[in-house]
């Protein structure tokens, strides 16, 4: 069993910082979250594992989806979002996305974040795949999560009532007759300390790192979900990871993502033999779902016996692509690969969790004044399969949500406790770096875009003999993540090995269709109680 802690702890033996509310992670979630509650008064710490600039949000290429166009209207993306979601979204939760999204982007707008416009001064909208509309705002070409966190973190770093901690580590959440009341962090220098807070929000983003192959940066180690985990909260939905379909695949070069928004300016894909294949998979081409895509391309890497596909943009001008997609451009340049004159070699890589902690409609999870948003949290928006660019605009939407929740709670009245001790003394014998290679391996192979009961069997007894590092005395942040990554590893794999259908991201090639029937539920674990089914309340 996975312990309550990573550390043994006693939080009478700690300095104690007070705040109103505790944000940990700084990206778009955590970012907008903090300023939203600093204009409603609270005073906010906000904690950063890195720093404001370094998110899974800056590396968000392709945009944020609303409805902003006159052609376009809440019930299209609603039933775009329904759609992809393969029959698990909460509709509750997708109504509030559609209709409180626009409202959302306009406020980034108010917060400094430069959308592309056309000429005429309207916004520069996109398509992307499995949407009926161009809805997709960008900024400077290709780097509109650079750009929101541009603005956000200037904005952020300037407000009185935002403390920031940059390159701090939140170990546990501490938690007090069922509410949790703050957060262990380590300092820089190793120290710890406890923050206590009327409202912990986890915007600690997924769970990338979990994966051989990622587009996520290394900060992606699925801390908040861990965490939250340990602390008695509901996790749901952990089988669901999205596989981005077009990751850069060349000798030298990192898995760098190409963005859904090339294949929505009408990019192609190729196998090796420069054959168009899309039209054998899905009627929408390039621009079906995300996992019917990614499928298709390993379909292909199977048949071709290579180990990438071509996406191929040679039709586009040269000054177009630049325009268009300068940060994608310039960085196959340094590889030799020039995005206008040559095929461009791409392959899946893992790149967003659907799943996480559960929350309401208000983003609060199972243990009172914790709350989770964006990425970390499973608010029932995206259900088996996010729709390409939604998940900017739900840590927005709820990102407000929470802070309209919290303004109503009472302070915390009393003087906490919490104690474990485990009597742990023996340190971690082998190299973190082997281990976390070593579970990156096991999950690409067993638990990766294609899965069957023989190979999740075996990638779960394989974790599970890492599990001593649960009591082993863990030090600094590199032993913290890899703890965290091995759990979110073992509660992915246990749900997809319950999960006995194809849906959305999970493909079981031993139950290749989809049940209706047995299976339109989630499934959702606890520390205390195991793995359950939930039915779905909300289709």
């Amino acid at each position: 069993m996975i312990p309550r802690t990573l550390i043994d702890i006693d939080i009478a033996n700690l300095p104690r910082v007070e705040t109103d509310v505790a944000v940990i992670g700084s990206g778009i979630a955590g970012l907008y979250t903090a300023l939203k509650a600093a204009d409603a008064g609270m005073r906010v710490m906000m904690i950063a594992k890195k720093s404001l600039l370094e998110s899974n949000t800056r590396y968000a290429q392709g945009g944020i989806a609303a409805v902003i166009s006159d052609e376009d209207s809440p019930l299209y993306h609603r039933q775009d979002t329904l759609i992809a979601g393969a029959g698990l979204c909460s509709s509750e939760a997708v109504d509030v996305l559609v209709h409180e999204g626009p409202n959302g982007v306009q406020e980034l707008v108010r917060f400094g974040t430069q959308f592309d416009r056309e000429e005429d001064g309207e916004y520069a909208l996109t398509m992307e795949g499995a949407h009926s509309q161009r809805r997709i705002l960008h900024a400077q070409g290709d780097a509109t999560g650079a750009e929101i966190v541009r603005a956000l973190a200037e904005k952020t770093r300037r407000n009185e009532w935002i403390e920031v901690w940059d390159d701090h580590f939140c170990i546990d959440l501490v938690t007090d007759e069922g509410e949790c009341v703050g957060v262990i962090v380590q300092r820089p220098g190793g120290e710890l300390v406890l923050v206590t807070a009327k409202a912990t929000v986890l915007c600690t983003g997924g769970a990338g790192q979990l994966y051989r192959y990622t587009t996520n940066p290394e900060l992606a180690t699925g801390d908040g979900i861990a965490m939250a985990f340990r602390a008695g909260a509901y996790v749901q939905d952990v089988e669901f990871v999205q596989f981005h379909p077009t990751a850069l695949t060349y000798p030298g070069a990192p898995r760098f993502l190409i963005s859904e928004a090339v294949r929505g300016e009408g990019a192609v894909l190729r196998n090796i033999r420069g054959e168009r294949f899309m039209d054998q998979y899905h009627p929408q081409l390039e621009l079906a779902p995300r996992d019917v895509v990614a499928r298709a391309i390993v379909s292909e890497i199977d048949k071709t016996k290579s180990t990438f596909v071509y996406l191929d943009l040679t039709h586009e001008s040269q000054e177009t692509v630049k325009a268009r997609f300068p940060t994608i451009y310039e960085f196959c340049l340094r590889y030799g690969l020039d995005l206008s004159s040559d095929w461009i070699p791409v392959a899946p890589a893992a790149h967003y969790m659907m799943g996480g902690v559960k929350t309401d409609l208000h983003g609060e999870t199972s243990v009172r004044r914790l709350f989770a948003c964006g990425e970390v949290s499973s608010t029932g928006v995206h259900g088996a399969n996010r729709l390409a660019s939604n998940s900017l605009s739900e840590a927005i939407v709820f990102g407000r949500r929470i802070v309209e929740r919290i303004r109503d709670l009472p302070p915390l009245d009393r003087e906490p406790e919490f104690h474990v001790e485990l009597g742990r003394t023996e340190p971690v014998m082998q190299p973190v770096i082997e281990k976390r290679l070593k579970l990156q391996k096991l999950m690409l192979r067993y638990a990766g875009l294609v899965r069957n009961e023989k190979g999740l069997k075996k990638g779960l007894e394989e974790l599970r003999r890492q599990s001593p590092v649960f009591y082993a005395k863990l030090s600094g942040r590199e032993q913290y993540e890899f703890a965290n990554l091995l759990t979110v590893g073992l509660l992915t794999m246990l749900a997809a090995l319950r999960r006995e259908e194809s849906r959305g991201a999970h493909y079981r090639e031993d139950f290749p269709e989809r049940d209706d029937i047995v299976w339109k539920k989630h499934i959702v674990h606890h520390r205390d109680f195991g793995l359950a089914e939930e039915s779905l309340q909300h289709g």
